[in-house]
């Protein structure tokens, strides 16, 4: 298609032809049909076809130099209209939403690129390309450009992707609703999952060994607080336990734990039924966020619907609260900030505890933070504190073990440092986390590791790469050793964001190891970046 710029006709769609002339005057001095002597040689086509060459190169070069000074976020098609005169048409890139708001706010703000990138981190280039829709923005480059901009989570919006929708929980039913049939194998894969009566009837799978216990009668009391002792005491190991070791080695001791309280609790009295069944629900909510570590989203939901059965068949409806907590967990990792601020706030009834209803402003504040709000994110870190400071019996009283972490001397301090990530504040969460971290003990290693990772992506997200990287080599044992795909998730961010210094000597040592450890390998959805 011929191109016109200062005076020269190029047409650059046909190789070896190149149209010279005045302006106005198009094909008025074409070369002759007949190949006339070049540069002083006659008769040498080939010597005039490489200078025919050369000559178009430099001159669409200049054109295309024009065209981006002139029109910086278009292309520029020439088409040579009946009356041989050049017309230029604009052509412009598949826009986006996020681009443009992006562009119009910068220079609203009196930033040049140069400027918006030494603020975000990310290259001139790549700024240039996602303002003009060449190339996608990432969710990380959103929060720190919402951020830099003061877009108070304009630009976090228009780059959050649909939703997808909660799956769905069971009704609340009865805690003998079904038989549970777990499969346990020597060299690693096992599996677990409730079935019906009728379906174990028609199954008639012949077994190696079966027992049951006598129902028939009660339970003497003396066995139902052996039993009540001996679990909560088992308890707490399991939880220090659970901070060392991969989640499928703690799995089948702990519902086979929680089917023996189950069990039991319906051969007791009423008093030691509820205090059975209200530790019974502690195993299962336990064992439901040991199910989502391992990225199994559905079931560790099915787990915490039967935590909740649990704790309402022993009288027990503070539970049901929690689990809100926990389902919002499960949406806050799907970045799905609405469902995530939506069910937090259905977890802060005035009739809950006040831990349950404080670890659940604690979820508000992330949800916040994941749409971009500070204020409202502040607002609700505030209102965690007040209610999780107070000690009204109810939370934690003598019957039940303590309800959320129990490796986090400030809580609220903690998850203030992973808002700051997400509301695009890297600095300032990376200093928090660093003063928290300090605080979380040795013994609590999935502790250290999640928000140890969480304070490297912090660091590396504020270009201090060597400092990330630093902050990321000890913790790769940790990671190895827990298993957790929650921690995955935050894991695979920071590898994006080393992944840009792909040059930079500390990353080059990580990233063989960072991409083994990063690669998914659970049913967790990975988020587009």
């Amino acid at each position: 298609m011929p191109a016109f710029a200062g005076g020269l006709l190029v047409d650059a769609g046909r190789a070896g032809r190149v149209r010279c002339g005045p302006a106005g005057a198009v094909g008025a001095n074409r070369r002759p049909d007949t190949r006339a002597p070049v540069l002083g040689k006659p008769n040498c086509p080939a010597r005039a076809c490489r200078a025919r060459r050369r000559r178009r190169k430099r001159e669409t070069a200049s054109i295309a130099l024009s065209v981006r000074e002139l029109v910086p976020h278009a292309s520029v098609q020439y088409h040579l209209s009946p009356d041989d005169r050049v017309r230029e048409v604009p052509v412009p890139h598949p826009s986006t939403p996020f681009g443009e708001e992006l562009r119009k706010r910068r220079l609203e703000a009196g930033l040049s690129l140069t400027d918006l990138s030494g603020l975000v981190h990310y290259s001139k280039a790549q700024l240039s390309k996602v303002e003009r829709g060449i190339k996608a923005h990432s969710r990380d480059l959103a929060r720190l450009c919402d951020a830099a901009l003061g877009a108070d989570g304009a630009l976090i919006a228009l780059g959050t992707p649909t939703a997808v929708d909660s799956p769905a929980v069971s009704a609340p039913g009865r805690v003998e609703e079904e038989n549970w049939m777990m499969q346990l194998s020597p060299d690693g894969p096992n599996s677990f999952g409730p079935v019906g009566r009728r379906e174990v009837m028609n199954a008639g799978v012949a077994s190696l060994m079966t027992w049951r216990s006598d129902g028939s009668g009660p339970a003497s009391p003396t066995a139902g607080a052996g039993m009540l002792e001996a679990s909560r005491s088992l308890f707490t190991h399991y939880r220090r336990l659970g901070q060392t070791v991969d989640p499928g080695l703690l799995l089948p001791v702990l519902i086979a734990q929680t089917h023996t309280l189950r069990e039991l609790s319906a051969q007791s009295d009423s008093g030691t039924r509820r205090r059975l069944l209200a530790l019974g629900s502690r195993y299962a909510e336990y064992v439901g966020w040991l199910v989502q570590e391992t990225g199994d989203e559905r079931a560790a939901l099915w787990w915490t619907q039967r935590a909740v059965d649990l704790a309402a068949a022993g009288g027990d409806q503070a539970l049901a609260g929690y689990a809100l907590v926990r389902r919002a967990l499960v949406t806050l990792y799907r970045e799905d900030a609405e469902q995530t601020i939506a069910l937090a706030r259905r977890a802060q009834n005035d009739v809950l505890p006040s831990r349950i209803r404080g670890l659940a402003a604690q979820r508000e504040a992330q949800g916040h933070a994941l749409a971009g709000d500070v204020g409202a994110c502040l607002r609700a870190l505030d209102r965690a504190r007040a209610l999780l400071a107070r000690r009204d019996g109810t939370a934690e009283g003598a019957d039940g073990p303590v309800i959320g972490s129990m490796h986090l001397p400030d809580s609220v301090g903690m998850v203030t440092g992973w808002c700051l990530v997400d509301l695009g504040r890297p600095r300032e969460a990376g200093e928090e986390l660093d003063r928290q971290l300090t605080l979380v003990g040795p013994e609590a290693v999935r502790t250290q590791v999640r928000y140890g990772v969480r304070r490297a992506l912090a660091y590396a997200c504020a270009g201090e790469i060597d400092h990330a990287c630093t902050l990321t080599e000890p913790l790769l044992d940790g990671v190895t050793a827990v298993r957790s795909a929650t921690v995955t998730t935050d894991l695979r961010r920071l590898v994006r964001v080393l992944g840009r210094y792909p040059d930079h000597p500390p990353v080059r040592r990580l990233a063989p190891r960072l991409g083994t450890l990063s690669r998914p390998t659970t049913p967790l959805e990975e988020s587009p970046s």
